[in-house]
């Protein structure tokens, strides 16, 4: 009866930064593992972002590595994206999901429950 539900997708110029949020409604938060994945228009949904329970084990995929941070506030049951230096190509629907394994894994199959989605649009 896990329910995720993200927010702070939005607008923003080339360069510019904004963080998402993934909210969780299930008991024990920090017993998963989350990550963040992302689907642009016509295109397979990719892997963005993963943190494991305790956040000791944190893996970003190459195209965001040393622009994007994960992390987690388990006493608010919220798991965060700041993405900075967005670029256009950053432009999506970006999802967080949740891992009852408690790895940060990259591989969408092993998610356990996905949130609805929150867009993600970089002009310029």
């Amino acid at each position: 009866q896990v329910q995720l539900v993200e927010s702070g997708g939005g607008l923003v110029q080339a360069g510019g930064s904004l963080r998402l949020s993934c909210a969780a409604s299930g008991r024990t938060f920090s017993s998963y593992a989350m990550g963040w994945f992302r689907q642009a228009p016509g295109k397979e949904r990719e892997f963005v972002a993963a943190i494991s329970r305790t956040g000791g084990r944190i893996y970003y995929a190459d195209s965001v590595k040393g622009r994007f941070t994960i992390s987690r506030d388990n006493a608010k049951n919220t798991v965060y994206l700041q993405m900075n230096s967005l670029k256009p190509e950053d432009t999506a629907v970006y999802y967080c999901a949740l891992d009852f394994a408690g790895l940060a894994r990259a591989t969408e199959r092993e998610y356990d429950y996905w949130g609805q989605g929150t867009q993600v649009t970089v002009s310029s």
